[in-house]
């Protein structure tokens, strides 16, 4: 059985102004472009993604060629439909099925074999394919309009941070896109979580927005983690991705050495209280409440503020590594990699 649950809020307006590109909430609109072979960014309770035919050659060229994606990290191809999925893969682990029944639509995508359908451009020349059904009311109805899947990956330029707000699209990608589906602030705020199967058991190949623990309530026995030698099966497995233009560093708040930072602007971003005695650090907080899933939402949302700031470095404190904790860890530890 599967829910839909409307986790963003929508726009009254239809079209915002003074923007690179148009931002609307006119599915027709998107629908008609996407149609046509062209792009348009869309939101989905993650991020926002940037989408084009998923079948069509020169659709997925122009994903990589916008965000300037090597064509070795494969994508993500968006369906609506349960029935959408059975066309493009051989088979379905049960395992694998018990998980998609109970998180679709959601933050989850989903590694399978492939049928002759799916592009090898798609999947990086692997024959596994990563799906997934978001769960936003307007991308699921523009994806139960097509009769063709949805490659979106995010809609940022390669490695930079991931956009969760049309605002961000337009900043990053305006120039580049006709259109951006507003779908308000995206609620979860992180990345989805990619499974697959591994030696007959279930792997998660990518921290995302739903954690361990809850994939763990659904599956009888153990679970396999990301490895660091782990070959590139998804989006966001490189070394580095995630990252501001301006350096960035995670620290640990009580081994933090502030005299190295003292001539130096600085923007400090916590998890849920202000670092003391640094009033003159620009500083922001995930959540007041030490919430994961508030300061999951936060996160990007922050680190796009601060990148616009002209700083010197920004400074944002290691979460505690559970739950979402331990997701957002990876994501920060991959933004301070260079």
């Amino acid at each position: 059985m599967f829910l839909i649950f409307a986790v963003c809020s929508i726009p009254n307006s239809t079209q915002k102004k003074n923007t690179l590109a148009i931002i609307g909430a006119d599915i027709n609109e998107a629908k008609r472009i996407l149609v046509k072979g062209d792009l348009v960014a869309i939101p989905t309770e993650t991020v926002y993604g940037l989408a084009g035919n998923g079948l069509n050659q020169s659709s997925l060229q122009e994903i990589f060629k916008v965000k300037n994606r090597p064509t070795f990290n494969p994508l993500i191809l968006h369906v609506g439909k349960m029935d959408q999925v059975t066309e493009l893969v051989q088979d379905i682990p049960s395992p694998l099925l018990r998980l998609m029944e109970h998180f679709w639509p959601g933050p989850l995508t989903v590694l399978l074999r492939k049928s002759d359908r799916v592009p090898d451009l798609v999947t990086a020349g692997s024959d596994r394919v990563a799906i997934r059904m978001p769960n936003h009311p307007l991308s699921l109805q523009l994806l139960r309009s097509l009769d063709f899947p949805l490659a979106a990956p995010s809609a940022n330029p390669f490695t930079y941070i991931s956009p969760t707000l049309p605002e961000h699209v337009d900043k990053m990608l305006g120039d580049q896109i006709g259109y951006i589906l507003d779908g308000g602030a995206c609620s979860a705020g992180l990345e989805s979580t990619i499974v697959g199967m591994e030696q007959g058991k279930v792997k998660i190949f990518r921290y995302g927005a739903l954690s361990v623990e809850e994939i763990q309530s659904i599956i009888n026995g153990a679970i396999l983690l990301p490895k660091e030698t782990d070959s590139i099966q998804g989006p966001g497995q490189l070394k580095l991705h995630y990252a501001p233009h301006t350096p960035t560093l995670l620290f640990e708040r009580d081994t933090l050495s502030i005299e190295d930072f003292e001539n130096k602007h600085i923007g400090i971003i916590n998890f849920a209280e202000a670092y003391p005695g640094r009033t003159q650090w620009e500083q922001r907080i995930l959540s007041r409440s030490g919430n994961l899933k508030e300061a999951a939402a936060q996160l990007y949302q922050i680190m796009h503020e601060m990148d616009q700031m002209d700083l010197d470095l920004i400074l944002i404190e290691r979460l505690p590594d559970t739950e979402l904790g331990k997701t957002m860890n990876d994501r920060l530890e991959r933004a301070s990699s260079k």
